[in-house]
């Protein structure tokens, strides 16, 4: 139940400011606010730069859950 209420919590906050942007004409902000949503951009930059993980890092972590 909780998944649900985030899900829905996230989804109206995503879904309004890319709306918000759409409609107040700012191209730039509507492409940066669906390219970072969409791809994960601040997840990657995180991963990799905040908390210094390789690629093999990653391989890893795979490796073990499969």
């Amino acid at each position: 139940m909780i998944l649900v209420i985030v899900l829905i919590w996230v989804l109206f906050w995503k879904g309004y400011s890319v709306w918000t942007a759409a409609r107040n004409g700012q191209k730039r902000w509507f492409i940066a606010l669906v390219i970072l949503n969409t791809l994960s951009i601040l997840d990657i930059v995180y991963i990799f730069y905040v908390a210094n993980k390789t690629p093999e890092d990653i391989k890893n972590v795979l490796k073990s859950k499969i």
